[in-house]
């Protein structure tokens, strides 16, 4: 009875479903671009469950407008593995996996930025392809840093994917035998390294990098610690605490100036955003919430406001703006730095219950300069004049290259 009931179920076993049917449940052609080439590994399969989701991976391709790949035999060969900032691989929603705050890693194939749909299509788990292309980085990794006159350390290959050799920290990490080391990636053609004695002249390379017109990546400095990096957390007294809150200060005003061309107009206005001195020197960032208008309102450390006729009515500290319980925020749906959406303007009594920073008229001097500067200056310009209580001239312990209040403010160009 035994080999009848084999024989039995073996009767009873569906048929495995054809791509053609697949494909027509999803409303699919069968002659789509690069689709035959994929076939043999569609029919390895001996599983209908593998094949449904098989199908399902191209549908979610062809309903992004993205391209089938490569077959495996043939694109393992191109891939390389990319670090970007977290809000561009949340924009560009194709597979990432957050390297460290602030930073996404993830997986290029010649041109193209690997859709996480692909690895389903290759039958690779995404932790495989993304061994393969660190495999193919480290192989092209050969040569020496070179020294810089600053005595930082540069990365010598300048092929695009220096900044992705953070993810290979046996490239770097013999350079300061038993020291701290501290790096940075200002550009995807550039890894900087120094120990930490030197860390104002990797600050003053991070300038120079920002000062040539190279694509910024983040221009926030990283640490070692132990096995682990982590964006540097330099605390006060630390000197150069103020410098690095200006460089992730700019991160953020980069990607909140990119978040701009998303944003659904009918929403409202985004909130300009620059970037203040204490007396000091702490650097802070500046929303302006102008009235007429729904404002969309990153997280700054201040809110400037203004009236409807564009007279500054005071700066005050962010963090109280709860104080004013009559105005309801809600979040808006947007990739990277979180933005919420506020109708109404405070009145004079509602303002008042907020921590103020700087009265009308010190907001009113702060902005002379503002108005005074050329229409699309250079992100590294001269410092604007001071202004008490928002000193705008660089500090002592600020390297030349990154001094200026006007550094990252958010223009319109």
């Amino acid at each position: 009875m035994g080999f009848f009931d084999r024989f039995r179920s073996r009767a009873d076993v569906a048929p495995l479903p054809s791509l053609e049917a697949l494909l027509e449940a999803r409303g699919l052609s069968a002659d789509l671009p690069g689709l035959a080439a994929l076939i043999p590994g569609f029919e390895a399969h001996r599983k209908a469950e593998e094949r449904e989701a098989w199908a399902d991976a191209v549908a979610e391709l062809c309903g992004k407008g993205l391209p089938l790949p490569e077959p495996w035999i043939d694109a393992q060969d191109h891939v390389r593995p990319e670090l970007v900032p977290a809000w561009v691989a949340e924009r560009e929603d194709r597979w990432s996996r957050g390297f460290i705050d602030g930073l996404s890693q993830r997986i290029r194939v010649q041109d193209t930025v690997m859709p996480a749909a692909w690895p389903k299509l290759w039958d690779q788990s995404a932790d495989d392809v993304l061994e393969v292309a660190l495999d193919h980085l480290r192989h092209r990794s050969e040569g020496s840093f070179e020294r810089l006159p600053s005595g930082a350390y540069r990365s010598p290959w300048r092929d695009g994917f220096d900044a992705a050799r953070l993810l290979l920290p046996e490239v770097w990490s013999g350079l300061f035998k038993d020291q701290h080391p501290f790096l940075a990636i200002p550009s995807a053609d550039t890894l900087l390294a120094v120990p930490q004695i030197l860390l104002p002249k990797l600050m003053d390379e991070v300038g120079r990098s920002l000062q040539s017109g190279a694509k910024p990546l983040q221009l926030a400095v990283i640490e070692r610690v132990g096995d682990q990096l982590m964006t540097a957390r330099l605390q006060e007294p630390h000197p150069m605490s103020s410098p690095q809150r200006e460089l992730k200060h700019m991160d953020l005003i980069e990607a909140l100036r990119h978040q701009e061309e998303d944003l659904d107009p009918a929403l409202g206005r985004p909130a300009i955003v620059s970037m203040v001195k204490t007396g000091q020197g702490k650097p802070l960032t500046m929303a302006l919430w102008s009235e007429g208008a729904p404002v969309l309102l990153p997280e700054t450390d201040l809110i400037a406001f203004s009236a409807r006729n564009g007279e500054p009515l005071g700066i005050f500290a962010r963090q109280t703006l709860p104080r004013i319980h009559e105005i309801k925020g809600e979040p808006v749906a947007i990739w990277g730095p979180r933005r919420v959406r506020y109708e109404g303007f405070p009145n004079a009594e509602q303002l008042s219950r907020l921590e103020r920073f700087a009265t009308a008229e010190q907001m009113r001097s702060l902005q002379a300069p503002a108005a005074a500067r050329p229409a699309a200056p250079p992100r590294a310009q001269a410092p604007a004049p001071s202004v008490s209580p928002l000193a705008t001239q660089p500090t002592p312990n600020l390297p030349r290259h990154l001094q200026g209040a006007g550094l990252g403010v958010q223009d319109k160009d």
